[in-house]
């Protein structure tokens, strides 16, 4: 099961279309309108959302073994994410094009939610994926320009043991649905099981000459 947590624009009638990306691979799909989309009412606060999706969250627990869920942070939702990933046990996290901390793109957000809420609710992504148990996947388009790449390769320091960043070479923030690179790291990482690097007889422990050279 692959609980989808979308990104910023439309409602999930406009975000359905790329369940198939996980469908075509025997995932069942769940999305949700955040409060303010689609027919979700509500107001928007940083707590209020976060309380929605764990509700959300606990539905799909009662149903499916959490081991058997994946969550899948685009963008905005990248955030929300990562605080579920934080607070609860699923098999995975798979982030694409996050953002360190909302405050960041706070301009670039302004129509989803108020400056004043931006500035005391700055869903700090970073703060929260120090708490994630499960392994972490970033998937990050180099061209990205609302939320540059970069922003991935910070958060990948977080936990570096437990995550794995995906370059999509020359993908933006809005088209790495149009990359084949994108559609195999995906492919790769839910289809794959995860096994124990052995490193016995590998190099890990030879450390290069200090001395100059070329080389």
């Amino acid at each position: 099961m692959v609980f989808y947590l979308k990104g910023n624009s439309k409602s999930i009638k406009g975000w359905g279309k790329f369940a198939v990306d996980f469908t075509r691979h025997g995932y069942d799909v769940i999305m949700v309108d955040y409060r303010g989309f689609g027919k979700s009412t509500g107001r928007r606060t940083q707590k209020a959302i976060k309380r929605d999706l764990q509700v959300v969250y606990n539905k799909i627990r009662d149903n499916v073994n959490e081991k058997y869920i994946i969550l899948y942070g685009r963008s905005l939702g990248s955030g929300f994410a990562t605080k579920l990933a934080s607070m609860n046990q699923p098999k995975m996290l798979i982030l694409d094009a996050p953002y360190y901390s909302l405050s960041k793109v706070a301009k670039k957000y302004v129509p989803f939610m108020p400056l004043s809420l931006l500035i005391k609710f700055p869903m700090p992504t970073y703060k929260w994926l120090k708490y994630v148990r499960c392994p972490i996947h970033i998937i990050h388009g180099t061209d990205d320009r609302l939320i540059p790449y970069k922003t991935s390769v910070k958060l990948s320091k977080i936990q570096p043991k437990n995550t794995t960043l995906y370059t999509v070479i020359g993908g933006g923030h809005k088209n790495l649905n149009t990359f084949e690179a994108y559609h195999k790291m995906l492919a790769d990482i839910i289809t794959s099981r995860l096994k124990p690097v052995n490193l016995e007889g590998s190099s890990i422990a030879v450390k290069h000459s200090s001395k100059k050279s070329n080389a």
